[in-house]
């Protein structure tokens, strides 16, 4: 290939010639090309080269011991028939041939060693040397007795070559093999891996998935663990019992027959599968009730569901803290808000007592000043009649003037007591004008509800009845399914004696609509007037002092009964229904802390509040039940 060339300093051996080429000296070294990267290639060794080179590593020959021609085969043959079993005439001169079925093939044929392992061709070779020597030509060769017919134990040598070298009948048979062991060890955690490895070995043969997990052992990792597990307990065996088939299809004598062995025989099968399912779901349920790695991975799950739970209270431990805290930060700036609104309040009721002690002081100067102007004029009076009837007059006006008028009034007897009758005179005028008026509208207020009762339905409403029906209409809104015989039933509920219905219901629900507003704040009057007479509470004419007639009876009864019974406005209302959410049921002390939130109001108060909003809301639920029920029967 090359003519001349160096290598390492010295001549190198042609390839092509075989000859030793020594460089002359007008020889010129040239770089012709450069060469290409290394390549790292992978190969598997497989095929009977490398079998070949196994053996002889593995047994120290020479290429010479094992060559690859026809006396390696045969060295071959002669290894694997060394697996066989030793000849056992004694063996097959115990077989019974009518009894073929209870026999174990694999020891027939001399393959106890290999059984379910041994291939093809090896259950063939074993069936030659069988043949070879048991054979009746051959025995008879020999000289040795035979039986004739189906009596000869070779019968059963035969009898094992068939079964064995059918792929079917081969895997019916193996599918209950004498030599299996079928015992399931018991849960045990000591030796856990050298008691149930070498069972799930046994048993992994049946499996129709042909990579079988290993059990592993305690180092090996959760995923691994939890795919050998997921495996055995989805596990898929082809193992079937057809072999142990009592009669055979075959010699039914007609269809019928035939179809009645096949179903006998197809029913013990399936007895005999879900048994053999139960046996391993046992073995499987026994390893994972003692295997150390799944306990230590329980451990180590609930550790972590521990761990999460912990840091979920922290977290809401934390979370309600801080709502805490801001709802304190609430509650105090409240706190100090309603204090400097009670300051700035206090300051106020003081400065209107200092106002309404001077405006009493004064209004009682002046009322001694026209006292005494009057008893100066001896009452403009002539005798003793109009005498009488002038300081009647004037303890008239000294009630009903204000302190403007007696200022006036005093101001002109003072400049002109000539002429002091004629104003006390005008006054006494206006003063009767007045009352005469508040008589004359009375007196229409009075006939416009009596014609009003007129136009009802013909029914008397009580006072309690129409304060009843207000609360209804307020309490079912427009859009109540069947409203006006609700509001009817909510009355019947809560006036004892009530015989109104639906239609008087509508009808004076209009009428109130129509009437003007004084009506309604009428009605509202006098359920406050029933209030006052059933707390015996004293009217403000009644009491003797002034600062006593002049102070509100909402006031009085705040000082005698500690209630206050104005009605409960919108600001109130809603600061209950936040003191309530704040302060559960549970918690102590709850109404003296929802009474501290609404300041107007009193624990008491709040109490009964939170009563009548809670007969509030039964009685609408019952009222609506009934109409409900009502309506079904109807």
């Amino acid at each position: 290939m090359c003519k001349s060339g160096l290598m390492n300093g010295g001549p190198y051996v042609g390839l092509n010639l075989g000859i030793t080429m020594i460089p002359d000296e007008k020889d010129v070294t040239k770089v012709l090309g450069t060469l290409s990267s290394l390549l790292s290639l992978d190969y598997e060794p497989v095929g009977r080269w490398f079998e070949a080179h196994h053996r002889r590593a593995h047994s120290l020959h020479s290429h010479s011991h094992h060559s690859l021609d026809s006396s390696s085969s045969e060295s071959e043959e002669e290894a694997e028939e060394d697996q066989f079993d030793d000849e056992d005439e004694s063996l097959l001169l115990r077989l019974d041939p009518k009894e073929w079925k209870k026999q174990d093939h694999y020891a027939v044929l001399g393959l106890s060693k290999l059984r379910y392992r041994a291939s093809e061709d090896q259950i063939k070779r074993a069936y030659k040397l069988k043949v070879l020597t048991h054979h009746p030509d051959k025995r008879k060769a020999r000289g040795k007795v035979v039986k004739d017919g189906e009596d000869d134990y070779f019968t059963c040598i035969t009898k094992a070559y068939e079964i064995l070298g059918n792929k079917q009948k081969r895997r019916s048979f193996d599918s209950v093999d004498p030599e299996f062991e079928d015992s399931i060890p018991s849960s045990t955690k000591e030796n856990f891996f050298e008691v149930f490895g070498p069972a799930f070995d046994r048993n992994s043969r049946w499996s129709i998935k042909k990579r079988v997990p290993k059990l592993g052992d305690e180092n090996t990792p959760f995923e691994d663990v939890n795919n050998f597990y997921s495996f055995w307990y989805e596990f898929e065996s082809w193992r079937e019992f057809s072999y142990l088939d009592e009669e055979e299809k075959e010699l039914g004598e007609n269809r019928e027959e035939r179809r009645w062995i096949e179903k006998q025989n197809k029913a013990a099968r399936q007895k005999l599968k879900r048994e053999e399912m139960v046996r391993l779901r046992q073995l499987v349920d026994n390893a994972y009730t003692c295997d150390p790695r799944i306990l230590k991975f329980k451990e180590e799950e609930k550790e972590r569901k521990n761990a999460v739970k912990r840091a979920k209270q922290e977290a809401a431990r934390l979370r309600q803290e801080e709502e805490d805290k801001k709802r304190n930060e609430i509650l105090e700036a409240e706190r100090k808000k309603r204090e400097k609104e009670e300051e700035i309040a206090k300051a106020q009721a003081m400065l209107a007592k200092k106002e309404k002690d001077a405006f009493k002081k004064q209004l009682k100067k002046e009322r001694k000043t026209l006292r005494g102007f009057m008893k100066d004029l001896d009452y403009f009076a002539e005798n003793d009649n109009d005498r009488i009837t002038m300081m009647q007059n004037l303890d008239k006006l000294l009630e009903l003037l204000t302190l403007p008028h007696l200022q006036e009034l005093n101001e002109s007897l003072s400049k002109d007591k000539a002429n002091g009758k004629n104003s006390f005179m005008q006054k006494l005028k206006v003063v009767n004008d007045q009352i005469d008026e508040e008589k004359r509208q009375h007196l229409e207020l009075t006939q416009q509800k009596s014609s009003g009762d007129h136009h009802s339905v013909g029914k008397s409403w009580s006072e309690l009845e129409i304060q009843t029906l207000i609360k209804g209409v307020n309490l079912f809104p427009a859009g109540t399914q069947d409203r006006w015989e609700v509001i009817a039933n909510f009355i019947t509920q809560h006036v004892p004696g009530n015989n109104k219905n639906a239609k008087d219901v509508l009808s004076k629900a209009k009428e109130l609509q129509k009437n003007d507003v004084k009506l309604r704040e009428e009605v509202k009057k006098n359920a406050f007037s029933q209030y006052e007479q059933s707390h015996k509470a004293a009217k403000s004419g009644d009491m003797d002092k002034p600062s006593e007639r002049l102070e509100s009876v909402g006031e009085q009864q705040v000082r005698e009964t500690g209630t206050n019974p104005a009605p409960w406005t919108a600001d109130e209302q809603k600061l209950l229904e936040q003191a309530l959410k704040s302060f559960p049921a549970s918690e102590a002390d709850r109404w003296d802390k929802i009474a501290s939130v609404v300041s107007s109001r009193s624990k008491k108060d709040c109490m009964k509040r939170y009563k009548e909003l809670c007969e509030l809301v039964k009685a609408k639920k019952q009222a609506q039940t009934a109409v409900a029920a009502k309506n079904k029967k109807s």
